[in-house]
């Protein structure tokens, strides 16, 4: 097992075992309040949550969002996940494959496909790998494990808390829009857990992909994982770094014309439609999914994800909404720090209580 693979072992082993989300900072879902129909109008029966991403179409709008891949383990995780995102018709994303780029020999922890032939595939890469590694080499990647889209993952806080981290990030933009330029599937831009602001959006949206993830801060720490890896007695300065989820969610979805993915610290189908009411086309977790795993195997995560999926549609409902166009339109209350926040970046939330379906 080669260094990378290792450190994703200890990654998964931490994230189970250990707290990994945010201490102090928050995703910002509790700001965020839809306003309570009490004579709907609606079938719950009849409640659609169907939607189309990236040109797939999706039962609901939830992808399981990558976790990990390149060792033992991570296969059977990945198999695992994906047979429950086959199951409901939802998106599923694998962990980085740079392990795969380094030893073709783990390729096969990265093979879903069989088990998941209609899903939502997303491959995964570094935008600090771009630099060593060409574009054919990652469509490569891509078409070895039958993907539909791939996500460059920007985790410049995490590499560089990160003992053995690639600190440099000089040319990122130019590589990845290279990058869109010559793979033959969609490209996401994708955060890690510190959110994404409207500025770097539109920087993201300029070079050409097709959907961002904003992967806000108020979720899981990576900055944190790699403090609990390192062992080191260093101070968590960085434990809570980034855009909180809602912020940096409402914000970009305003900024781009692109498809955005809301995720980081959504923990139940009410922030999933939380995260659809403020502009998101869709969303997605990763770490209840893994723990689900981990305490239960599939059963367990095809559990959750029911749960969430009906969390979601009775938000739907008990806005008055039918569908998900709907819900983006239902008004939301947006208080505490989250509107404070958004009045600093002149995003007013009077603008979401004001709105109607349409």
């Amino acid at each position: 097992m080669n260094a990378t693979a290792k450190r994703k072992v200890s990654h998964i082993d931490i994230c189970v075992n250990e707290k990994v989300e945010a201490k102090r900072k928050t995703a910002g879902f509790e700001d965020i309040e839809f306003v309570h129909n009490a004579v709907p109008e609606v079938n719950f029966e009849k409640i659609d949550v169907s939607t189309q991403f990236l040109g797939k179409k999706l039962a609901a709008p939830l992808l399981i969002e990558a976790i990990t891949g390149g060792h033992e383990k991570g296969g059977e995780i990945n198999r695992a996940l994906a047979e429950v995102a086959q199951e409901y018709g939802i998106g599923f994303g694998l962990g980085s494959q740079r392990a795969m780029l380094e030893d073709v020999a783990v390729s096969s922890t990265y093979k879903v496909r069989s088990v998941a032939p209609d899903a939502l595939i997303i491959g995964n890469i570094g935008v600090a790998q771009l630099k060593k590694y060409d574009s054919q080499k990652i469509a490569w990647a891509v078409e070895t494990i039958d993907a539909d889209a791939i996500a460059v993952h920007l985790n410049p806080l995490q590499e560089f808390v990160q003992p053995e981290g690639d600190k440099n990030f000089e040319g990122c933009l130019k590589f990845l829009e290279r990058l869109c330029e010559l793979v033959p599937v969609s490209v996401i831009a994708k955060e890690t857990g510190a959110g994404i602001s409207p500025e770097v959006a539109i920087k993201l949206e300029d070079a050409g992909v097709a959907a961002i993830d904003v992967a806000g801060a108020g979720g899981t720490s990576w900055s944190g994982v790699e403090l609990l890896r390192s062992k080191k007695d260093l101070d968590d300065a960085f434990w809570d770094w980034g855009i909180p989820t809602a912020v940096s969610t409402a914000l970009i979805t305003r900024a781009v014309k692109i498809p955005v993915i809301c995720s980081g610290g959504v923990r139940s189908g009410v922030d999933l439609a939380k995260g659809i009411a403020l502009g998101a086309s869709i969303g997605g977790a990763a770490l209840p999914f893994l723990k689900a795993w981990s305490s239960g195997g599939g059963k367990a995560v095809s559990y959750l994800v029911a749960k969430w999926i009906e969390e979601l549609k009775i938000s739907v409902a008990l806005t008055g909404s039918r569908n998900l166009h709907e819900l983006r339109n239902a008004p939301l209350i947006v208080s505490g720090k989250t509107a404070d926040t958004l009045c600093a970046f002149s995003c007013f939330p009077s603008t979401f209580i004001s709105r109607e379906k349409k």
